[in-house]
Order: C-alpha cells, then structure tokens, then sequence
C-alpha cells in the first residue's frame, strides 16, 4: 500500500494541490484526472522523484517498485526485441515470447523485431518505451496519456492488457473512454484539493458538479439571511426596547461562517461557425488512389465516398494506413494518383492537422497567428478567439515559439474558429486536450451546421459523434453505414480480445470458412439487389441536384457582371431562371429526403433479417 499524507505543491503563487490525502491499496487501478496545469503530470514526478513536494510525505512500502512511461528515446541494442528484453525482470530475463506478445499487441509485426529501434518513427519508439515498461511488471504502474501514439486496435489491446493487471496502477489521459474501461477509482485534482472516489469518471464529475451546485444554493441562501440580519440590525439599533435582539443578531453574524463564491474555472469554449449553404451534397470522392512513391502499390485505392451536409463521418484505423493522408488529400495539401474529388463550389473548408503545428509562425504572438488566419478577423475578434483558447490578456502576447504542444494545438483550434467552414476536417484533435476539453469539442462538433470528417483513437468519440465511418482495416479502405458499436458487433477488429457485449452469445451451428463464404456472399447479393434501384435513384437526384447547382453559381456570376454593366435584360433573364432552379431544387431536396429515408429503413429491415 502506497500513503499520501498531507503532500503541497505550488509554483510561485499557483497552488497545485495543498495538504493532500490518499492511499494507494493493492489491486486498485486509479484514474488521475484534472484540468490541464491543475498538477496531474507533477504528482507523477513527485511520485517517482523527478520533482519534490513543498511539504508532505509519501509512504511507499520496503521493495515496492514504480514504473514510469518513459518520454527520452535512448535504445542501446541492435534490434528491437532486444531492446524490448531489457524491461524483463532479472527472474524472467529468457521469457522473450513476453516481450514479442507485448511488442505485437502494441502494433508491431513479426518483422520489426530483428529491426533497429532507430528505424522506427518516434511514436512507434514511445511504445517501445511502453512494452519495455509493461515487461518490467512493476509494483505500481505510472502512465502519463499511453494512447497519445497508440491506434485504436493497440489501445483496445491495452484496455485488456491493463484489466489484467495483478497490481496497482496510476493513469492519466484524455481518453475518457479508455480510463472508464480500466479503472477501479478515480483521484481527481480540483480546486487545489485531492480526493478519492471509487467508480468512474462520470460518477466523480456527477459528484463534483452536485456539491458545488449545494455549495452556491447554501451560499445564496446565507446571503439572504444575513442581508435580512442586517436590514433587522439596522431598523431597531436606535430603539432600546430592541437593543437585546439587535445585539443577538450581531454575535449571531459575527459567528456566522461566510461561504466564498466559488472562482470561475477557465475552459475552453468551442463554436464552430458557417455561412448559409443551400446544398445537400458537399463533396464525392471517387475511385480515390494514393502512394507517396508515386506509383503502386498504393497507401489506399477505389476509394469512393459521398459526404452530406450534416454527415459526422469518422476515419479509423490502424496507424499508417493512409488515415491522415486521406484529409491532406481532401484538403488539397496533396493530389491523389488516380481518382477525382467534387467539391461543391461554394463550400468553405476548415481544416485541423497535426503537421500544421509546424506552420505556426514561431515569430508571432497567438493574437498575431489568430488574426492572420483570415483577412475579415477583426482585432477585437482575434482577442476574443483567444480568450476562448484560454489565451487571455498577457497569454495573447506569448510568442507561439515558446508555447507547449497543447497550447499550439488550442492555437490551431482558434485559427479554426475565425473563418466560417460547412466542412471540417479534423486529424485527432483531442490529443492534446483534457477531459473537460474534450467534451466541450464534442459538443461544439455535435451543434456545428455542417459536415464533419473526424480522425480519431477515442471510441467515446466514436460511439457519440459518428454516423458514417471510413475503415482502414486489413489493408483495404471500405465505407460502413451505422454506428461504432454496429461496427463492432458485425465486423469488428482483427484479433481483438474485448468481447462485445452486445454480440449474439447463444450457440450457432459450426460452419466450414467456405460455407460462411457462401453465406456472406448470398447475404450481400440480397441486400445488393434490393437496395440497387433506391441507390440508383439518390444517385441519380444528386447528380440533377449537382448540375442544377452548378447552373445557379454561373448564373450568379453572370449577374454580378450585368449589374456592372447594367443590362437590364440580362438581369430579368437571369432573375427568371434563378427562380425556377431554386423551385426545382426545393423539389429535388424533397423528394432525396423522401428516397434516402426509404433507403435507411430497408438496409435496418434488410440488416435486422440478417
């Protein structure tokens, strides 16, 4: 058992954590949540030496061993097996087959193990770092955001892995669902102060939010009572038959506690904006390829996709696949070799990526990249921006050349916030933000009135944003209509060792592979024959809702030129054509929501006998 007892951390004036108390029983799997700078990563340092507390002290048992995730990439073997054996316990220094099962779990393939850890990228090093850490079987297990280089199929190893554990563990990250999934308890920092609770993570805030609503109703409700004390204090001082009450009621305010209003804790504010957009369809890609050697074999092929105005459509995968290169393509960084991308010409696309950190402007402030991001950004609306970020009054001024990686990434996401977008594409931006971030990203994604295609690890995002998915699985790239968890019960992840709970337990007759081919062909021809007319003809109201639209941007451009030029006749004959396209769109839209609803409810019917 590991003891905290009374432990205080400040820096200058800034106040961490003050008299601090918890312990540490064997077999618990805590979760360590906070705001960002409220001290989770420096309770961990403290915990393993790297930082000292200001006062307080930590009780860790004779023999009792931590672990922490290591951040410096320094390997001294040849290969990265090796490397991985040196985390082995001096008892288990031959049992090699536990590194490799670790190695793979955490994404590597049978090939990399006579590699060179050099040769490796530094995300795939940092899981070095991690199986090298997870072998070593410590006492107490320290991990500061593990999945921040991890792809969704290593993270769902990881779940199971750290279920299993025998001993305690301590773990921070933003991944709300990943922490749900394995801890016993949560420690969560707030308000300077630690506190312990069994449960998960909604249960802790569910409690935080309820105390603090107690706190300022009994705070209020004193408020009036004292000021009705005062007024009462105030109308009989002067009257001698009221002396002894009015003298009671000042030793009774004077006794009386007086509850502070709680401080207002900064936050990040999210609200994506959009202009009007009378369209239903903002991009296709069709038959999209793509090699950065420029020739096959390719990264991704026969890639073809539509996306609609209000579409939330998740790109998942396993890391390397050709998940962030999708987006670069999309937003134009890079040409595919073989395909074509539609976009509708009025659209206005917002784009998020982890590269675009690197085109920071180190020599400006955050108000300067703010307000540089669109040519209409007022001042006033860059500081605004900013003070949204959590950038306000001298923060503004900070040059992006000193700023962390969390705080470059909140600079992104203002630059973001300034230009108006119907389509965001954003590469995993949650990585760097807590918790109580996160949320409020999901939030303003669920409220945004445009599409939003969303590359991410974190199944929480996944099961409460997403309607569409791109998968990258098994080295082919495939569109699937439904939800994470529909996805989960009826294709899932190869070789993944989190049972589904929601998956059909009862016992099915044993079929040979090549009976359950046959079935799963004819299941598909089925399907594919039924839905075929009705796709063909959302298809179809596309592509006349696509011309027609096409037709009403010349004929705008058109106008804007006649006006100019004052010709009148050009201007009534424009004006008559333009109302008639908005007619027939209003009919095409119509009848598209009519025939794609017609299509959801055969594929349920259609997936429901199936």
């Amino acid at each position: 058992m590991l003891k905290i007892t009374n432990l205080s951390k400040s820096f200058g004036t800034h106040i961490l954590f003050d008299e601090a108390n918890f312990t540490i029983n064997p077999g618990e799997r805590i979760g360590l949540v906070g705001r960002n700078g409220h001290g989770k990563t420096t309770l961990l340092k403290i915990l393993t030496k790297q930082d000292y507390p200001d006062a307080g002290e930590i009780h860790i048992p004779k023999h009792y061993r931590i672990g922490y995730l290591e951040q410096h990439l320094e390997f001294t073997q040849k290969t990265l097996v090796e490397e991985g054996c040196l985390g082995l316990p001096e008892n288990k220094k031959d049992e090699q087959w536990l590194v490799e099962k670790t190695l793979f779990g955490l994404g590597f393939s049978k090939e990399d193990l006579q590699k060179s850890p050099q040769d490796f990228s530094g995300g795939f090093q940092i899981r070095l770092n991690l199986a090298k850490l997870l072998v070593s079987e410590p006492n107490l297990l320290l991990l500061d955001e593990p999945t921040n280089y991890l792809d969704i199929v290593s993270i769902r190893w990881l779940i199971s892995f750290l279920r299993s554990w025998p001993d305690e563990i301590l773990l921070i990250t933003h991944d709300r669902s990943f922490m749900d999934q394995v801890v016993t308890h949560i420690v969560g920092i707030h308000r300077e102060k630690i506190r312990k609770m069994e449960g998960s993570t909604e249960k802790y805030y569910e409690q935080i939010a309820q105390e603090e609503e107690i706190h300022e109703k009994t705070r209020l409700n004193e408020e009036k009572k004292r000021k009705k004390t005062e007024v009462f204090i105030s109308k009989f001082r002067a009257k001698a038959r009221q002396a002894g009450l009015v003298q009671s009621r000042i030793k009774m305010l004077e006794k009386q506690n007086t509850l502070d209003k709680l401080d207002e804790i900064a936050s990040l504010n999210f609200s994506f904006t959009t202009d009007p957009l009378h369209a239903k369809v903002l991009l296709q890609g069709t038959n999209l390829a793509f090699s950065y050697h420029e020739k096959p074999p390719y990264l991704f092929e026969k890639l073809t996709f539509t996306v609609h105005k209000h579409d939330r459509i998740c790109i998942i995968g396993k890391n390397g696949k050709g998940k962030s290169t999708l987006l670069k393509i999309l937003s134009q960084d890079l040409k595919p070799q073989q395909g074509t991308i539609k976009t509708h010409p009025s659209v206005k696309i917002g784009y998020f990526g982890q590269t675009n950190i690197q085109r920071l402007d180190k020599h400006k402030t955050v108000y300067e990249e703010i307000l540089s991001s669109d040519s209409k950004c007022t001042p006033q609306r860059a500081y605004d921006i900013a003070g949204l970020m959590m950038f306000e009054d001298e923060l503004t001024r900070k040059k992006i050349s000193v700023l962390s990686g969390g705080e470059k990434s909140r600079v992104l996401l203002g630059k973001l916030l300034v230009a108006p977008s119907h389509l965001l594409l954003l590469d995993e931006p949650t990585s760097h933000l807590d918790m109580e971030s996160c949320d409020a990203l999901i939030d303003a994604i669920q409220r945004f009135d445009g599409a939003v295609l969303l590359v991410t690890h974190d199944e929480a995002i996944l099961r409460e944003v997403a309607n569409r998915f791109i998968i990258f699985k098994n080295d082919q790239v495939f569109q699937f209509e439904g939800t994470y968890q529909q996805f989960l019960s009826e294709i899932g992840w190869e070789n993944d060792i989190i049972p589904d709970a929601n998956r059909n337990q009862s016992k099915q007759p044993t079929l040979s592979k090549k009976e359950l081919r046959q079935q799963k062909a004819a299941k598909q021809l089925k399907h594919t024959q039924h839905l075929k007319p009705i796709q063909e003809k959302i298809k179809k109201i596309e592509n006349q809702i696509e011309t027609l639209e096409q037709e009403s941007h010349t004929i705008t451009e058109e106008l804007v030129i006649a006006s100019q030029n004052q010709d009148t006749g050009t201007i009534i004959k424009h004006g008559k054509r333009n109302r008639e396209i908005l007619e027939s769109l209003t009919f095409f839209y119509d009848e598209l929501d009519v025939v794609t609803k017609l299509y959801e409810k055969e594929k349920e019917k259609l997936s429901a006998e199936s």
